[in-house]
């Protein structure tokens, strides 16, 4: 029998990203991150994802600290290793669409600031709004990594992913990453799929999975065996649940085999002794919920992500509807299908979440719709693969005429704007962008880093009589 030919797996370690923000809501502090970089760096890791998704929002919001400055800090540590972020396409890291000159120049600055490898997704797969970032990627001599947004449902046949890769190689995408945030690809949903992506494009390919519905590993066995290139894993302490599968069980997996990693179990027992008194202290400080550590097959019965539904229980729990709850499930792929069949992905999940607690709550359907779910039959996120529910968008829109180019397009460029409303706070190039993202939660931000810098508290200050408490 001929001998196999080697093809050793590449892995992407979540442990600084997806994994905190999967298990303690983006809790972890670059101070934390620090003391095991030089170990990590060390490893022979593929990248480690340390930075996009929902750490910028939560450093400023959560944490006061720069994200910026994170990222700079990273970067001088990890000295061998590429550094990966999540990048929402024309949303960036923030929760609507931006104009073009906004997404160019924050892909120029996460590049110029120490990220080598750039995950850019959009939550309906509408490639129209991942043109701006990946031009941009390229032109700064960053590695595109395309993700798209797996989900199930009548539109997402084999031939819909395949048609879909093509284009994105046709875009000039460096590789192929199948985001499967929910957990929803099963084993040998996940040969199939990464065979006929395969045969289709040249792409190198990249699973990520989240553990949620429990059958995440088995997932990443059979998708490597099918040809997969490179898996997103995280650091035993942080992994499982709505994380990934733990890092060592999956290079443990593939040893001697063509697969194999080639990483040494010694130095991911070191790193994971650092990171377990983390783990031990988040549990008992309640910040990790053991709920979101179990298995969760409702994930695969009603589609929602792990994170979904934690949000789910809290905006029932907020209004003493808890016993609604199966109710909700059973709404969400009800008013999914009504919004044209969506991956349920940020910021999409949340829209159609809220909208079906809404729905339950008020006892008739759509009779209230939040603005977002308006924006959505608006056409203001892009083309979803599915026709939006003729009555649920009159009922939304009106006559108002649906918009259907790139809604980037209607967007006037909005730096310079920015940069007058943030100039009295602006120390670095960044902050422009910081501010453009989230302008409450920057402002805030600011003046707390003045206040540290200055030792002087504006809150403190009596502005009437100009005066301050010595």
């Amino acid at each position: 029998m001929a001998e196999q030919v080697k093809k050793p797996l590449k892995i992407t370690e979540t442990v600084l990203r997806d994994a905190h923000q999967s298990l303690i809501a983006t809790r972890m502090t670059t101070e934390q991150m620090l003391p095991i970089v030089d170990k990590m760096d060390k490893v022979g890791y593929h990248s480690v994802e340390c930075w996009g998704g929902a750490t910028f929002d939560a450093s400023l919001r959560f944490l006061k600290e720069d994200p910026w400055e994170r990222l700079r800090k990273l970067r001088d540590g990890f000295k061998n290793t590429k550094l990966q972020m999540l990048f929402r396409g024309q949303n960036i890291l923030g929760y609507n669409h931006y104009a073009d000159d906004v997404v160019e120049y924050f892909v120029q600055k996460s590049i110029a600031n120490g990220i080598d490898i750039i995950r850019i997704f959009d939550c309906f797969n509408d490639l129209r709004n991942l043109e701006t970032a990946v031009k941009a990627a390229k032109r700064e001599k960053g590695h595109a990594q395309i993700a798209l947004s797996y989900t199930i449902g009548d539109a997402y046949t084999l031939d819909y992913w395949k048609d879909i890769a093509k284009r994105i190689e046709d875009m000039g995408a460096d590789s192929l990453c199948i985001k499967d945030m929910a957990g929803l690809l099963t084993p040998y949903n996940a040969e199939i799929l990464v065979k006929a992506l395969k045969e289709a494009v040249d792409l190198p390919i990249d699973i990520h999975t989240h553990y949620t519905s429990g059958v995440a590993a088995m997932t990443y066995l059979k998708a490597v065996e099918a040809g997969a290139d490179m898996i997103d894993t995280a650091m035993s302490p942080f992994s499982m649940g709505t994380s990934q599968p733990a890092t060592e069980v999956m290079v443990e997996t593939f040893k001697g085999t063509p697969y194999d990693t080639g990483l040494d179990q010694e130095k991911l027992a070191e790193i994971a002794d650092y990171f377990r008194p983390m783990r031990e202290e988040a549990l008992k400080s309640g910040l990790m919920n053991t709920k979101v550590l179990g298995v969760d097959i409702n994930t695969l019965r009603y589609q929602v992500p792990g994170g979904m539904l934690s949000n789910l229980v809290s905006q029932l729990k907020e209004a003493g509807a808890e016993d609604k709850y199966y109710q909700v499930l059973e709404e969400v792929p009800r008013v999914r299908k009504d919004f044209g069949e969506p991956p349920l992905v940020t910021p999409s999940s949340q829209i159609v979440g809220t909208q079906a607690v809404l729905n339950v709550l008020q006892g008739e359907r759509y009779k209230m719709m939040t603005k977002e779910s308006k924006k959505i039959l608006r056409g203001e996120f892009g083309q979803t693969v599915k026709p939006f529910n003729k009555e649920v968008q009159k009922k939304a829109i009106g006559d108002e005429k649906p918009i259907t180019c790139r809604p980037a397009d209607l967007i006037k460029p909005q730096l310079d704007n920015f940069r007058k409303e943030a100039a009295q706070y602006i120390q670095q190039d960044e902050d422009v962008l910081t501010y453009a993202l989230f302008p409450q939660v920057a402002t805030e931000f600011f003046k707390y880093r003045e206040a540290q810098q200055t030792k002087v508290d504006p809150a403190a200050a009596d502005t009437k009589n100009k005066a301050y408490p010595v």
